[in-house]
């Protein structure tokens, strides 16, 4: 006798995994609402590790120039006279130095909103974040030089003068 088999057909299950498109949309937005949240942070934050960084370089040089004073009782020429010359800011300028006590010195003192010297001895700054600079610091221009003040006793953001 003759054996007829009976096959059962089964239904198979398959599963796709996967992203759809739109879960892939949704995505993409979050990582764009992230990145426009912590970009703006990290600027913020490099921008104000450069001023810290200006600000130290500015107070050592100071300490530099005050120590030639010490020595020879006469304010250095240049930057060059304390090992400085070509010293760079954080934002690749160098660093503005004018020796107010020498009759001989070029260029105009650094003025506050009423046109006062901002210095007796010397004016030590960096131009800043957008390069210019004029001598009122109440200007657009300087408002983000970082200087020294009142004869050492500032030393910051123009803006905060």
């Amino acid at each position: 006798m003759l054996k007829i088999h009976r096959f059962k057909f089964q239904s198979i299950k398959i599963v796709q995994r996967g992203l759809t498109l739109i879960e892939l949309l949704i995505v993409i937005a979050i990582i764009g609402v992230l990145a426009a949240i912590a970009i703006p942070g990290y600027q913020d934050y490099t921008e104000k590790v450069r001023v810290a960084q200006a600000i130290s370089d500015i107070s050592s040089l100071a300490v530099k120039i005050e120590a030639h004073w010490q020595d020879a009782r006469a304010y250095p020429s240049s930057l060059a006279d304390v090992d400085a010359s070509g010293m760079l800011d954080p934002w690749d300028n160098t660093y503005r130095y004018l020796n107010l006590s020498h009759p001989s010195s070029t260029g105009p003192a650094r003025k506050d909103r009423n046109l006062v010297p901002l210095n007796s001895d010397f004016d030590l700054y960096s131009i800043g974040k957008n390069g210019t600079s004029t001598p009122p610091i109440s200007t657009a221009q300087s408002a983000d030089d970082i200087l020294r003040a009142n004869d050492g006793r500032f030393l910051d953001l123009a803006a905060k003068y």
